[in-house]
């Protein structure tokens, strides 16, 4: 493991360790080339409905490349949370490359399965709001199916507000339709 690395634009320095409320201590780090295996193994022992709504299948290879690919040209930053050589989840900050929505990011979270429940997914979403503001952004989004109440409830907790609603605007692999919901949050007003 590298020590001391940054993405361009972040003041925070990689790896760091963070503490769960239980006491065990994982490790963030930013996400490379070398995490490819580790991200499809990560994928593909969690649940087929938590695979249902990320943009990307990241159980195939080509597409966690391309998402490398994001991170290196700067487009995303993703922070790792491991534990040893095991991954717990991931947070990856996109930024919007529209000129007039450039002060506008999006977070996407994932947390496998035996780390629910411990507050690792909050904590993933405070360090995307530290990053975000490394980068200078302005304003955070999240998506999520209308009915994922857990996620839902996360973003929550931590201060994000529903924004929108757009009907039968996600399909499933069966085919049928699901809300998604944006919630949003003012980055200058995370510290307040």
């Amino acid at each position: 493991m590298t020590t001391d690395v940054r993405a361009p634009g972040l003041k925070r320095s990689y790896p760091r360790e963070i503490r769960l409320p239980s006491g065990k201590t994982l490790t963030l780090r930013l996400m490379s080339r070398d995490d490819i295996d580790r991200v499809i193994e990560f994928a593909r022992a969690l649940p087929k409905k938590d695979l249902l709504f990320l943009r990307r299948d990241i159980t195939d290879r080509g597409n966690v490349e391309e998402w490398v690919r994001g991170i290196e040209t700067g487009k995303s930053v993703t922070v790792l949370a491991c534990d040893g050589d095991a991954m717990a989840g991931y947070a990856t900050l996109h930024h919007n490359e529209a000129l007039w929505t450039r002060h506008v990011g999006e977070i996407r979270t994932q947390v496998g399965t035996d780390y629910r429940g411990v507050r690792l997914g909050s904590l993933l979403v405070e360090e995307m709001f530290e990053v975000a503001k490394d980068l200078g952004l302005k304003k955070l989004t999240a998506n999520m199916v209308a009915d994922q109440k857990a996620a839902r409830g996360a973003f929550e907790r931590i201060g994000f507000t529903p924004e929108a609603l757009l009907a039968d605007h996600v399909v499933d692999a069966e085919g049928r339709t699901h809300d998604m919901l944006i919630m949003s949050y003012d980055i200058d007003g995370f510290n307040d």
